[in-house]
């Protein structure tokens, strides 16, 4: 029996790019950007993960390393680490094909990279 599709909740770090530029992404989850839809600045990435906590949202940094000891301190939010030497066309598609395939509960709590295949 195929998994029920999960409509996630995203919240894009202040250094990713805008919602606007993952067209697949966007239209298929709900996405915020930190700056962009919240207007928030130079948040400290623990700032940014307590907000996602306090929203429900999984983080998408291209900060992967700074992130990774904040990823599994809550199962409120995850964080997803995303390569910098992807386009946006890939990270689009690789990021749609990662949250289709995720239920609710399996990227929280963890971190979760997005890279080039090798």
């Amino acid at each position: 029996m195929p998994q029920k599709f999960y409509k996630h909740k995203l919240l894009l770090d202040e250094g990713f790019f805008y919602k606007q530029s993952l067209p697949i992404t966007n239209s298929r989850f709900n996405v915020k950007h930190i700056k962009g839809d919240y207007k928030y600045t130079s948040l400290s990435d623990p700032k940014v993960y307590a907000f996602a906590v306090k929203e429900d949202r999984i983080i998408v940094t291209l900060n992967v390393k700074d992130y990774k000891p904040l990823a599994p301190l809550s199962k409120l939010t995850g964080v997803i680490g995303v390569s910098a030497n992807l386009s946006l066309d890939q990270i689009d598609k690789k990021l749609t094909a990662l949250l289709t395939k995720s239920t609710k509960k399996s990227l929280l709590g963890k971190l979760s990279t997005i890279s080039e295949e090798i």
